[in-house]
């Protein structure tokens, strides 16, 4: 992060957003400049995430890089639930699920790929992360299958009862992957802070204050981008579900993009594998369970009905991403494999 040209344009951005917003601008760019202060705010997010990593420790860092990595996510989800665009959260579920699988993890096999012939992480890690994936399909395809052509009342029952075991299941896992074997999945995440040999940028304090300035920043961008978000669809003819599942997604993982990138590109791959999978897993059997309970607040419950063409992304992503991972090897031709998958999905998704 260059900080000579990184902060003007963060100030200059917000600062755009802002006049655009109550001076009444036109809703497109709003959106466009919402959209653009939010990719630095999601930067700076992840930065202050980064630094704070470093010191709370190795497989905590890999945790909190992935729990703030999805805030711009989970807040610009929230705000869509607020309006009622249930379909459009789905959407951008899909979207952060795939993208987190096929772009962020593609790219970062990749570019790590071509500075280093082969990369290595935890195989172990590896597998149970690989099942934790099948678990996500699971839990979205089975509700999918059999409540289709249930009343609506028995829907929403089940989604809550899902909801809440996926929510319990994701906790047990953190149990499990940090404290009951924390060693046998390896204590040190190859790739996170070495607390010798590296400084971070700010100091402890500095690091969670602008973690906080941040994540309240995201919140404020992400409302403004809400609200725009329908007329840009509808004024470029796009469909709820692109816009969703690739739009709204590819901004909201701005951190966890440049984060898995560069660590990547230091041979820090087991880092970036951990926030790449890590984000998938927390958003499909944590924040995408935890908006149906955050739904019930506005009176609008959502249910865990995704479309054929979510399931189909979501399930192909994570076939592909189990299938490179589980040796616990990458290079840079499986990066482009999952490059190319996202492609695949992203013309697709555009045209219907």
């Amino acid at each position: 992060m260059n900080q000579k040209w990184f902060y003007p344009f963060l100030i200059l951005s917000t600062l755009g957003s802002a006049a655009a917003k109550f001076l009444g601008g036109n809703q497109s760019l709003q959106f466009a400049l919402a959209c653009l202060s939010l990719l630095f705010w999601a930067g700076l997010l992840g930065k202050a995430t980064e630094n704070v990593a470093h010191y709370a420790g190795e497989r905590l860092g890999g945790l909190l890089n992935a729990t703030f990595g999805n805030a711009a996510e989970l807040i610009i989800a929230i705000f869509l639930v607020k309006e009622g665009l249930f379909d459009m959260v789905k959407a951008s579920i899909t979207g952060s699920i795939i993208g987190n699988l096929l772009l962020v993890l593609g790219l970062s096999l990749f570019v790590g790929g071509l500075k280093f012939k082969i990369q290595n992480f935890n195989p172990l890690l590896a597998g149970h992360n690989s099942s934790l994936m099948m678990l996500a399909v699971i839990a979205l395809v089975v509700p999918a299958v059999f409540l289709r052509d249930v009343p609506a009342v028995k829907v929403n029952g089940v989604s809550l009862i899902i909801a809440s075991v996926l929510i319990l299941g994701y906790f047990l896992w953190l149990y499990f992957s940090l404290i009951t074997h924390k060693k046998e999945l390896g204590e040190h995440i190859d790739g996170m802070p070495n607390h010798d040999h590296e400084e971070p940028d700010y100091s402890k304090g500095v690091s969670i204050l602008l973690l906080v300035v941040s994540t309240v920043f995201v919140a404020i961008q992400s409302e403004w981008l809400v609200h725009t978000v329908e007329h840009v669809a509808t004024a470029l003819g796009w469909s709820e579900l692109f816009v969703g599942a690739f739009l709204i997604a590819i901004i909201g993982n701005a951190a966890e993009h440049s984060a898995a990138i560069f660590l990547a590109m230091k041979n820090k791959i087991g880092a970036a594998v951990e926030i790449a999978i890590g984000s998938s897993l927390q958003i499909a059997l944590f924040v995408a369970p935890a908006l149906v309970f955050i739904s019930l607040l506005f009176n609008k419950q959502m249910d865990l009905i995704f479309t054929s063409y979510e399931l189909t992304a979501i399930g192909v992503s994570a076939i592909i991403a189990s299938s490179i991972s589980r040796d616990g090897s990458t290079n840079w031709y499986e990066g482009t494999l999952l490059l190319i998958v996202y492609i695949i999905l992203g013309t697709v998704f555009f045209v219907v």
